[in-house]
């Protein structure tokens, strides 16, 4: 039996490489002879550099940049043998960065995520690869484009402060004195959701609340970016406000297309195609995906969707193991899903589940292959 295992991260709990191994083990313990291979996938959050250096056996670097509040953090970037740099916001720009009580997008900024986009230019980045999930911020990209020489000026040509708070004053763009390297780069942004700018399906209504947006910052927020979208669109001629994507991490989506001419894509089938995926799901007998937490959302853009997509070209069935089972996950049935098996074994906290993650996600594996076993003896009968 050939068995490719290609799962997202268990957040919290497990990374991708980590609860690959868990289900590589499991598998092992039923069919000790099973060939087994672990690709660790993303979706465009955290651990997509992760994931796209050790699938290439690329290398990481780290450089200092400025958090979402403007402190000094450690950030990886990805080196990839044909010349490919890859970023991910998280790791600059993330939530994780900001202590609850610290948790404002009217102040948070991108402008750490703009200098690793400077340092890979400084590295000799053919093309840059930009995982965009997971931000504290809400800013359009406006601090991600200020650190690459992009200015924001308000009525009395003053520099626009950082945060999506500022973004109200915006009366002029300033290009001048964009990074000129910039201009024989490809950048593809790898999104994990597929929201547009504004609205109550855009960035400031669906994720800034969970950024420590109150409802009346959310309100601002939203007409802040949509006054951004229409400057933008005004002197720069580009439409940003209703493109699938453009919402992604406050924003960022729209201002990398604006001002870096950055072209969006699905995170995960970025991923796939960097690893290449297909020529290996072409070559097994079963595909095993999976994620923290499965539910309708993971048709948007997330990896076990993606991995069902491509697995069906090829007719390979799909089993997904995650960590816990949400409302709509029966959807992924009809979307090339074969079957959804959850880690968790009986009553427990979540702090339990985190903390096990790695034994319960090895044993629920051996309980699905015992399973898949005793189907096969009944087909040889």
């Amino acid at each position: 039996m050939k068995v490719l295992i290609a799962v997202d991260s268990f957040k919290g709990s497990l990374s991708s490489q980590q609860a690959g191994e868990a289900i590589s083990q499991g598998i092992k313990r039923v069919y000790p002879n099973a060939e087994t291979r672990v690709i660790p996938m993303a979706d465009g959050g955290e651990g997509t550099v992760e994931a796209i250096v050790k699938a290439t056996q690329g290398k990481k670097i780290y450089t200092t940049v400025n958090s979402p509040l403007g402190e000094q953090v450690e950030a990886p970037i990805g080196l990839l043998p044909d010349g490919t740099a890859v970023i991910e916001m998280a790791a600059a720009s993330g939530l994780p960065l900001v202590p609850v009580e610290k948790r404002n997008p009217l102040l948070t900024t991108t402008y750490g995520t703009g200098e690793l986009i400077k340092k890979a230019l400084d590295l000799g980045a053919k093309e840059i690869l930009i995982g965009i999930g997971g931000s504290a911020t809400n800013d359009g990209g406006a601090g991600m484009a200020q650190a690459l020489g992009v200015k924001f000026l308000d009525e009395k040509g003053q520099e626009l402060s950082w945060g999506g708070g500022a973004l109200s004053k915006l009366k002029k763009i300033d290009m001048s004195n964009v990074d000129p390297r910039l201009s024989s780069v490809k950048i593809t942004v790898m999104c994990d959701v597929d929201n547009p700018l504004c609205g109550l399906k855009g960035a400031s209504y669906v994720f800034g609340p969970q950024k420590g947006a109150t409802p009346e910052m959310v309100k601002i927020l939203d007409s802040n970016l949509a006054h951004f979208a229409q400057i933008i669109k005004e002197q720069l001629g580009i439409e940003v406000a209703e493109v699938p994507g453009a919402g992604a991490a406050g924003g960022l989506g729209a201002g990398l297309m604006a001002f870096l001419g950055a072209k969006l894509k699905s995170g995960v089938e970025a991923i796939l195609d960097v690893v290449g995926f297909e020529e290996m799901a072409s070559n097994v007998d079963l595909v095993i995906t999976g994620e923290g937490r499965i539910d309708a959302q993971s048709l948007h853009g997330k990896v076990p969707y993606g991995i069902a997509k491509r697995a069906a070209k090829f007719d390979k069935p799909v089993i997904a193991i995650v960590g816990s089972i949400g409302p709509g996950a029966e959807s992924l049935y009809e979307r090339g899903i074969n079957s959804i098996m959850t880690i968790v074994n009986g009553p427990m906290t979540l702090e339990d589940s985190l903390a096990k993650a790695y034994d319960l996600t090895l044993e629920a594996t051996e309980r699905l292959f015992r399973s898949i076993k005793v189907g096969q003896i009944l087909l040889g009968r």
